[in-house]
């Protein structure tokens, strides 16, 4: 009877030993890759052919324009204008007969040391008033009072001081850009962690040691927010103050080709306006990414 039921109740255990867990079957590495690539192609394909969707809506809507009014030039007259204007923007007849680039490099030049007074006296200032309840208490309502004051406000202030529209106009940039660092670097001082101050007060840390090891390394990101977020503003009131001012500017440059009742070569000034602010705002973002380790988007 044993040797009987013995075949029987061993084969379900062969089985068993004999059964083996099913694998999934893998996808070929050609496949894989094939779609990586498919994958990377449309990722690039979305970023370049979306701009150039823009652009073609931007510039179709600006012919639309010229249709109705046909004192605003084409986009082929700018383009024609530009071509021009671009193959000596450095040339010099007399002072106010100038290239496009020396307006540029002027008005720079202009922003260059408005904005950095503002960042010299703005983010010491920021320090003070986040790390000094007093200080800070002190400053907040004038602050409050001074910051949403239009840029060309402060210009008649300038040329009553300085007498001259040179010092004026970086007068106007430098007033008008510390808001954003002093608040950036203010909102970033009161954010460290209260745990690195206990730290730093158990350890006997002096004030230089709290400012250079914890504060400046915590509160870098919103300085350096603050100080992209001024650089966008100086460079736009540098166009507004040098309309007023008269000189060597683009800002200037602009209302002297609007006297001449020249549209086209005012386009062609805000492209390269807004250019120059974008390399300017990109520039900052570089800078960003590279002394902090949080992502810096727009």
């Amino acid at each position: 009877m044993n040797a009987m039921l013995k075949p029987d109740s061993a084969a379900p255990v062969a089985a068993a030993l004999d059964t083996k867990p099913a694998r999934r079957p893998r996808r070929p590495l050609a496949a894989n890759s094939t779609a990586r690539v498919r994958k990377q192609v449309s990722a690039t394909a979305l970023k370049i052919v979306a701009p150039l969707l823009g652009a073609a809506l931007l510039v179709l809507v600006w012919q639309l324009i010229t249709v109705k009014n046909t004192s605003f030039p084409t986009p082929l007259v700018t383009l024609q204008e530009a071509i021009k204007l671009f193959s000596d923007p450095f040339y010099r007849n007399s002072m106010n007969d100038q290239g496009i680039g020396w307006n540029l490099l002027a008005s720079l030049q202009r922003v260059a040391i408005g904005f950095g007074l503002a960042a010299v006296v703005g983010i010491p200032l920021g320090f003070l008033i986040g790390r000094v309840q007093f200080i800070g208490n002190m400053f907040s309502p004038i602050i409050s009072l001074l910051k949403p004051v239009s840029p060309l406000a402060w210009l008649p202030i300038g040329l009553l001081v300085f007498q001259s529209a040179n010092p004026a106009a970086i007068w106007s940039i430098f007033i008008c850009s510390i808001w954003p660092m002093i608040i950036n670097t203010a909102v970033g001082v009161q954010r460290v962690p209260q745990d690195y101050m206990n730290v730093a007060r158990v350890l006997n840390l002096s004030e230089w040691k709290v400012l250079t090891k914890i504060l400046l390394p915590s509160a870098l990101p919103y300085i350096l927010t603050g100080v992209r977020l001024s650089i966008g503003t100086a460079w736009l009131v540098i166009v507004a103050a040098e309309m007023l001012t008269g000189g060597v500017g683009i800002g200037f440059w602009v209302w002297d080709e609007w006297n001449n009742l020249n549209v086209p070569h005012i386009i062609i000034a805000i492209v390269a306006i807004g250019f120059v602010g974008l390399l300017l705002e990109q520039a900052l973002m570089a800078l960003a990414r590279a002394f902090t380790y949080e992502q810096v988007s727009n």
